[in-house]
């Protein structure tokens, strides 16, 4: 008998709301237009694209399409917390929440989020050829010399509308994509 122990859980969703999507994909290229810090920290970074990551943490109090996309994405952490058996005395509470503009081949290399329970990402608008997201299995580290396994990674093409979420120890990367046309994303942390 083969038990499986300590399993990995990523959770997946559909938005669900089109309205909303729109609404924050026009409010994501505005702020890539005109948010002149986020633009130079993106360049220092060598970042193929925009990030407000590092320029602006209000998003949710800036604007009410990020503050209706806020009160959703709680609703998902409460759902995947009492999923994953978490034994919380209180419910996860959004920490941080930043927009993505990256651009055809552009990609992200793997890292975690320190300082969080669950980490995340809403894709707004996905052209086709955009980068997937790839997950590592979080024994990688510790394998030694065990031999090479096929499902080391976990490889996820994204598309509008998806909600995943995940422990924030889990790491991630955005793979570079081969299409045309820049592909929004939110991403978000919960403490």
């Amino acid at each position: 008998m083969t038990r499986h122990l300590f399993a990995t859980q990523l959770y997946e969703a559909e938005l669900g709301d089109n309205a909303l999507l729109e609404e924050l994909a026009y409010s994501i290229h505005a702020l890539a237009s005109d948010d002149i810090a986020g633009r130079n920290w993106s360049k220092e970074h060598r970042y193929a694209g925009y990030t407000s990551y590092a320029s602006l943490n209000d998003l949710p109090r800036r604007d009410p399409a990020f503050s209706a996309l806020g009160k959703l994405l709680t609703r998902h952490v409460t759902a995947f917390a009492r999923d994953a058996g978490f034994d919380l005395d209180r419910k996860p509470r959004l920490d941080s929440l930043w927009v993505n503009l990256l651009k055809a081949g552009g990609h992200h290399s793997g890292h975690i989020h320190p300082h969080s329970l669950f980490s995340g990402t809403l894709y707004v608008d996905v052209p086709p050829g955009s980068g997937s997201i790839r997950f590592e299995d979080p024994r990688l580290p510790m394998m030694m010399a065990a031999p090479p396994r096929r499902d080391s990674f976990v490889t996820i093409d994204p598309h509008a509308g998806l909600v995943l979420m995940w422990e924030s120890w889990l790491r991630h990367e955005v793979l570079p994509g081969t299409g045309r046309g820049a592909r929004l994303s939110v991403s978000f942390n919960f403490a």
